[in-house]
C-alpha cells in the first residue's frame, strides 16, 4: 500500500496499533476540512505492528492529550516536504472534556459542567477534580 507524503502537515507515528482511531475521535480530527490519513496495522520493526495518522495542513493541535492515549506517539511536523520538528510529549497537568467520570453520583454528571481530571502520579493515573474518582 502506498500513502503519498504530504508536503505541510503533522504526523502521529508510533501508535499502539488498534488505537488511531481513538486518536482521531479524542482530537475531534473528523471536523477538519483537509486532508486525513489513517494508516493501521502498519508494519513496524520496533513494534510489530502499528498505527500512523497524517494531517495534510500545519494545524494547531492541543497535543497533551495525545500521551494520555498513548504515551509511544511520537509527533512530526512537516515543512517543505521534510520533517521540520519532532514534538516530546509528556503527560499534561490536567485534562478536560476528554474523559467523563465513571461516577453516577458525581456533579460532573449531573450538571453542566466541564469533566476535569488532574494527574496524581507519574504513572499516568488521573482523578476526577470533583470526586477523585480514578479514570479508567
Amino acid at each position: 500500500m502506498q500513502i503519498d507524503k504530504i508536503e505541510n502537515g503533522i504526523v502521529f507515528d508510533h501508535i499502539t496499533a488498534g488505537k488511531g482511531m481513538e486518536v482521531y475521535n479524542t482530537l475531534h480530527l473528523d471536523r477538519l476540512s483537509c486532508q486525513v490519513a489513517i494508516i493501521q496495522n502498519a508494519k513496524s520493526e520496533k513494534m510489530g505492528a502499528k498505527d500512523i495518522i497524517k494531517i495534510n495542513d500545519l494545524i494547531d493541535i492541543n497535543l497533551d492529550v495525545l500521551c494520555y492515549i498513548d504515551k509511544n506517539i511520537t509527533v512530526s511536523i512537516i515543512k517543505d516536504g521534510k520533517s521540520a520538528e519532532k514534538k516530546t510529549l509528556s503527560l499534561p497537568a490536567e485534562l478536560k472534556n476528554v474523559i467523563k467520570c465513571s461516577n453516577p453520583r458525581c456533579i460532573s454528571n449531573n450538571e453542566d459542567i466541564d469533566h476535569i481530571f488532574t494527574l496524581v502520579d507519574d504513572e499516568g493515573t488521573y482523578r476526577c477534580l470533583y470526586c477523585e474518582t480514578k479514570a479508567k
